[in-house]
């Protein structure tokens, strides 16, 4: 009778332990996510920074159209009030809009840099040159950091849904993240 009182309480304190260190393992990989998004929100704000700059270049150069320097104006505009998205719920919807407001100012950014091709002068010049190579760089940041950030989402999406986590992770809360598409 007492070895089978200790065979249970052995397997008690076994699932207590597994448990535990399966919440654990949650909260470790939902903080990855956290940090991961930091870093994409990060990189997005460097390349709205950037944008003033880009301005300043353009602006000096009279004949260039102004109609397409209002819409990266706008566009930057629109960007700094998207949404702030918080990793802890979000949805795939939030997520989403969160991507269009930064698809606009990337494509305005795209569209004067096209524009600016017409202008040899500006195009010689340091400032602009400079900022062309930031801008990319800032690009290259992003696809990295999204590419991260879906990276964290899929190994806890993983985690959560694979048996038997799922049985912890439904006990906690812990939900399936959405993906940048």
């Amino acid at each position: 009778m007492k070895k089978l009182l200790w065979i249970i309480v052995c397997v008690v304190v076994f699932a207590l332990i597994w448990s535990i260190a399966k919440y654990n393992g949650f909260v470790k990989k939902e903080e990855k996510i956290t940090q991961a998004w930091s870093q994409v929100e990060n990189v997005y704000q460097r390349r709205m920074d950037l944008v003033p700059n880009l301005i300043a270049v353009v602006k000096t150069y009279s004949d260039y159209e102004s109609q397409t320097l209002i819409e990266v104006v706008e566009a930057r505009a629109k960007q700094a009030s998207a949404i702030v998205l918080q990793p802890e719920g979000i949805t795939q919807e939030q997520l989403s809009g969160f991507d269009n407001a930064q698809q606009l100012l990337g494509d305005a950014v795209n569209d004067v840099i096209v524009s600016i091709e017409n202008y040899p002068d500006l195009k010689a010049i340091e400032a602009y040159q400079t900022f062309l190579a930031q801008y990319t760089g800032c690009e290259n940041r992003i696809y990295v950091e999204r590419t991260r950030f879906n990276e964290a989402v899929q190994e806890y999406n993983k985690s959560v849904r694979s048996f038997p986590g799922s049985i912890i992770a439904d006990q906690f809360g812990f939900e399936p993240q959405p993906y940048f598409n």
